[in-house]
């Protein structure tokens, strides 16, 4: 008797490819759609490209999946997730931005939505797996392990480090091992209609956005004073959840008569009295920091023993590896980088590498220099 995959289509060529492979594997496949936002229930008004389409993205993508589910020959289900995306991912990210902090939704919707609320409603088909079209691999023996995808610049381990070994032990990520030319090349000979799809990309399940518009929808924006290290104000911000450390663009305050011509960072953040700090230089010494401290830590497998632990950690996306060391002060994670790095921001996530396997991370939540927390 064939296993039964419940594969999570998305729409995209991805999870497209990875229905393919999971048949070409010779298991039984059945293909789940989620809808997690709803643009009308959720006010999703201002910086919405799609507010006066005829069709919402979400819905074309359905019926994107459903067309590759019909010419694959699998069926497809759809479901609802907008009441849980919106308690524990959505909420999540707002409060962040209100802390004056800049979260990463992903991580928190492949935790809560795609990989537990995904889990337990596919439990009434009896799956032996559930599958994903992650850019990731699993080793299930001889214990859970998360494994970088083949990939480089698409691996998304980084977006599955709050994951459990109890999430993953019955996961499957069936593209994991290819280059994304690969997938499209098979895509294209497959005959699927998402082989030339653009990726998606924006927000985890809403897509894009123009941010600063779409923030106002749910938080009330606080014009404050742009200042220099020095103290003088040299122009207002629209509100500092618009900003994030080491951003150049969305200033407006270039050309300033008395300050040579190099542009202007973000290089800290006061919530307390609303002001945004800037500096000339991309490398202006207050973006450089040597060590943070992590708070939501999560490792995958109980063999890793984080105080003295000497690995690698990426603090944004497609980072090159950095190597670190871990300590434990008085049950908090502190991770010791061994050259400063620029732009760690508060609310991203620091992630641990040894070699392939991604061990798991944390949130940012202080960013420190020569021993002094960094103003973020």
């Amino acid at each position: 008797m064939k296993k039964r995959v419940v594969l999570g289509m998305s729409g995209g060529v991805d999870s497209s490819v990875a229905a393919i492979e999971l048949l070409e594997a010779g298991y039984d496949v059945m293909g789940v759609f989620m809808r997690n936002w709803d643009s009308t229930l959720n006010q999703d008004v201002l910086g919405n490209p799609d507010r006066d389409a005829p069709i919402c993205s979400q819905e074309r993508d359905y019926q994107d999946a459903l067309q590759v589910c019909e010419h694959l020959g699998i069926p497809l289900h759809r479901v609802d997730f907008i009441e849980e995306y919106w308690r524990d991912v959505f909420t999540y990210f707002l409060r962040e931005y209100e802390a004056g902090r800049t979260p990463n939704p992903d991580i928190m919707c492949n935790k809560y939505i795609k990989f537990a609320a995904f889990a337990r409603h596919v439990e009434q088909f009896a799956p032996d797996y559930i599958a994903m079209g992650h850019y990731a691999r699993v080793a299930h023996k001889p214990e859970v392990m998360l494994l970088r995808g083949a990939d480089d610049n698409k691996d998304q381990t980084y977006f599955l480090s709050q994951l459990t070994q109890v999430q993953l032990e019955k996961v499957l990520f069936p593209i994991g091992h290819m280059q994304k030319a690969d997938v499209r090349k098979k895509a294209d000979a497959a005959g699927l209609p998402t082989a030339d799809k653009k990726d998606s990309t924006g927000i985890c399940f809403i897509g894009e956005r123009e941010f600063s518009a779409f923030l106002d929808n749910y938080l009330p924006a606080k014009p404050g004073p742009i200042i220099t290290l020095e103290g003088e104000t040299i122009g207002r911000h629209t509100g500092l959840m618009h900003y994030t450390i080491g951003q150049r663009k969305g200033l407006g305050i270039g050309g300033l008569d008395g300050y040579g011509p190099e542009p202007w960072f973000v290089i800290g953040k006061s919530l307390p009295d609303n002001t945004l700090t800037v500096g000339q230089g991309f490398h202006h010494p207050q973006l450089y920091a040597d060590m943070c401290r992590l708070e939501a830590v999560n490792v995958i497998g109980l063999d890793i023993q984080l105080d003295g632990l000497v690995c690698t950690a990426k603090v944004r996306y497609r980072q090159q590896d950095i190597p670190v060391r871990v300590s434990v002060q008085e049950g908090v994670v502190v991770v010791h980088f061994n050259r400063p790095v620029r732009a760690v921001t508060p609310g991203q996530s620091c992630v641990l590498y040894d070699q392939e396997r991604c061990l798991g991370g944390g949130i940012i939540q202080a960013v420190y220099r020569h021993g002094n927390r960094l103003p973020y």
